[in-house]
This record gives C-alpha cells, structure tokens and sequence, in this order.
C-alpha cells in the first residue's frame, strides 16, 4: 500500500529530528572526550521507528521519541572514559550525510505537492 504524502513528510520529519538529538549527543561526547568516567552517548531511533510502523494502524510520529543510550561498544581507556575521538568524528559525518539526505527527501517532496498545486 503506498505511502501517502503527508506519512513520507511525517517520516522524513521525524528522522530530521532524530539526527539533531544525535547531533547533540556526538557533541556532548566530544566535548568530554577527556572527561574521566564519562561513557560515550548514542540516540536509539531508527529501531523504535521501525517497531512503531510494524503496528496496525496510524502511528504518531511525535510519540516516538529519540532514546539517548550508552552502547558500551569502545574499549574503556585508565580514566573510565570510553569516548574515541575518530569514532566520534566518523558518526558525525554519518550524521551529517544522513541529516542533509533527509532534508533534500523532504525539499523534494515539498517541490512535488507544490508542483502539483501549480498545474495549469
């Protein structure tokens, strides 16, 4: 069954948001990369995104929140702290690629439905 505008918009709404939540967790651990003790944060979206639409029905996107997590998966240096620099700077391109994915989706769209409504 296709998807309809407003659910595709809806989508690439909620993964634009997401990827600002992991922004600022890619942020926050950088800024303690030195930080003793400090554990290396993550967002949990995409998973809860895609148990949310395996539900009968309309699903609220703005129910499904961006779950900040510590995904334990880097070593832990002497000090406890688990953040790697080169991790960091390699989830933030990821980041950024997919944001800026995201957002030309969503312009696209947006063209469409405008071009639609243009038709003369």
């Amino acid at each position: 069954m296709p998807q309809s505008s407003s659910s595709i918009v809806d989508l690439l709404q909620a993964g634009i948001r997401a990827e600002g939540y992991r922004q600022q967790a890619i942020a926050s651990n950088i800024a303690n990369l030195e930080t003793p003790g400090y554990r290396r944060t993550d967002v949990k979206f995409e998973d809860l995104l895609a148990e949310a639409l395996k539900t009968e029905g309309d699903v609220d996107l703005d129910e499904i929140e961006p779950e900040p997590f510590h995904p334990g998966n880097t070593p832990v240096k002497s000090n406890g702290n688990d953040v790697s620099l080169d991790m960091e700077v390699g989830e933030l391109l990821k980041n950024s690629l997919r944001h800026t994915a995201y957002v030309r989706l969503l312009n696209r769209k947006f063209q469409q439905i405008d071009q639609a409504i243009n038709i003369r």
